[in-house]
């Protein structure tokens, strides 16, 4: 791999804003709390910062639903302040990276407004709309919020798509006047100075032209046809035009998710002669303890290692040399990595936390690490399902407690407590004071109650914390080009306790060694000279000993 790209040396750290810092005391993250924690940011090394939607919007799903792409919502505060945070961040060194979400607007964006008043509108068409079939919905599609993708509007007597909410109608990205009217909206973005984008659901744009009925789907499974509705018959005809009339003309980042690829897909989407995105977010690891009774996500089982270390082998195998990787735990919409693939007891929480920092971030590709990942925050259990603010998860405890009576109300919250987007959006725990110091007024979304142990001031005092370890490996990164350009090799794919690799190239390699287990193990790799020792969990090494959660890497 020659002439590296900055953005494939960069770690990148995601930014809920609803939930990072509130600076007015209504409760919600703004962008003058996020102004006034970017020095944190930079002291922890990172060097993109993505910021989920800041746009004006309704909130039925927490600002994924936009109406007004040009305006900020005034919960996050106003274009000055916008500016404000571009020129501070700058100023530090630190790019800033928005959320793009073009797959769907709210159904209070204007355009949607126009388009329901009648048939004959010109802005009809930049949505989906279809003629009942049979006194029904056009086809079997669900929403991936539960219930059809399908609502019928009265006032015109045809239904309109929606693969989310009823209230985030999806785009007819066939239109051209369309696009167009996004590509201006991206370059009036960049224009103002942020340094790329984050593509929400982009390989959903182009719908089949058919518009078939999914055979995998029944309502009552809570299924979703996302996965059968990817990678549709223009998408990359789509993002090539893009990339031509837009994202080709700035030296910026960019990242799709892209729910339901294979890795063949990921080489067409990022492939590094493709001319269409830099990376993707492929979603086969964090699918892995998806429930075993047809119910998607919604379910309290573990991970198996093996699964892991399959499907993470096969990203870093299959890319090498053609496409690349995006690296990541947790986000948004999925559980505390901490809570889910480690161990977050007290006796464990820091240890299992440094070592899957660890075993991510010695692979190839961008590392991209959500608020709060750094101090080693967990899921939360809230008593009650009307504590809970999420329309994913509400929607499904209805769907699946209260319709279908499918499971009892105490199986429906332990899997809440495992799968529930509400466990990574609690807000940021800055400190021990009231509120954790995220906010002087009532939060939005309650604050996890381990905040008094669990927070940004107590790392920052203790040396061995997890900040402190995620700072070693950022550092180690921007030092050590084998992590960026190394061959992947896995070692023992069938060891379900121990995740051993390597990385390999011309004149040196590294061993990266993780115990995922809280018991002790013996491991030897046929490495009867260590090499040197660059980083681990533990203050010492006790060789084909490895202690609980012990990760660490050596050099050779």
């Amino acid at each position: 791999m020659e002439n590296i790209k900055w953005w494939q040396r960069a770690v990148v750290y995601q930014i809920y804003p609803r939930s990072f810092q509130d600076s007015n005391g209504d409760g919600i993250g703004d962008i003058p709390g996020i102004i006034e924690r970017l020095p944190y940011l930079k002291a922890l090394g990172i060097q993109v910062i993505w910021l989920s939607p800041i746009y004006q919007s309704p909130n039925d799903d927490n600002g994924y639903d936009i109406s007004d792409y040009l305006k900020v919502s005034p919960d996050f505060g106003t274009m000055d302040d916008v500016q404000n945070m571009l020129s501070v961040a700058h100023d530090l060194g630190l790019k800033i990276m928005m959320d793009l979400v073009v797959n769907h607007t709210s159904d209070e964006h204007q355009w949607f407004i126009e388009s329901r008043k009648n048939k004959e509108n010109p802005y009809r068409d930049y949505y989906i709309w279809r003629d009942p079939v049979d006194g029904h919905e056009p086809n079997n599609w669900l929403s991936d919020f539960g219930g059809s993708a399908w609502e019928f509007d009265d006032k015109t007597k045809q239904y309109y798509l929606h693969l989310f909410s009823k209230k985030q109608p999806d785009l007819n990205w066939d239109n051209p006047n369309l696009r167009q009217k996004i590509y201006d909206t991206m370059q009036w973005w960049l224009d103002q100075g942020v340094d790329g984008f984050r593509m929400d659901v982009i390989n959903l744009i182009s719908k089949p032209a058919d518009f078939p009925s999914d055979a995998n789907v029944t309502l009552a499974n809570h299924g979703s046809s996302m996965n059968f509705i990817a990678n549709g018959p223009n998408v990359h005809d789509y993002l090539k035009e893009m990339n031509q009339l837009v994202l080709s003309q700035y030296d910026i980042i960019t990242v799709g998710e892209t729910p339901g690829v294979s890795t063949a897909d990921a080489v067409k989407y990022a492939g590094f002669d493709t001319n269409e995105l830099q990376m993707i977010f492929q979603f086969e690891h964090t699918e892995i303890d998806n429930s075993h009774e047809g119910l998607g996500k919604w379910s309290n089982e573990r991970f198996k290692l093996v699964d892991l270390k399959r499907i993470l082998s096969k990203w870093q195998n299959d890319l090498y040399g053609k496409a690349w990787n995006s690296l990541y735990w947790n986000n948004h919409d999925r559980p505390r990595v901490v809570s889910r693939f480690g161990n977050d007891s007290d006796q464990y929480r820091v240890r299992s936390a440094k070592m899957l920092a660890l075993t991510l971030h010695f692979m190839q590709g961008t590392p991209y690490i959500y608020q709060g990942e750094e101090i080693g925050m967990t899921n939360i259990k809230l008593s009650d399902i009307a504590d809970y603010q999420d329309i994913d998860t509400l929607n499904a405890y209805d769907d699946l407690v209260l319709k279908q009576k499918r499971v009892t109300a105490n199986q429906m919250m332990s899997y809440v407590y495992h799968s529930s987007r509400d466990n990574t959006r609690t807000p940021m725990q800055w400190n021990n004071s009231h509120q954790a110091g995220f906010t002087t007024g009532k939060p939005w979304l309650a604050i996890n109650p381990n905040y008094t142990n669990v927070n940004v001031s107590a790392s920052l005092r203790d040396q061995q914390s997890i900040f402190y370890f995620y700072k070693k490996l950022i550092n180690l990164r921007q030092k050590m080009p084998i992590i960026t350009t190394g061959k992947y090799e896995l070692l023992d794919l069938e060891d379900d306790e121990v995740y051993a690799y390597k990385r390999v190239n011309k004149d040196s390699q590294l061993l990266i060694i993780s115990n995922f287990t809280s018991q002790n193990q013996i491991r030897h790799y046929n490495q009867d000279d260590k090499g040197q020792l660059i980083i681990s969990n533990y203050n010492d090494d006790e060789g084909d000993t490895l202690r609980p959660y012990e990760a660490k890497v050596y050099k050779f």
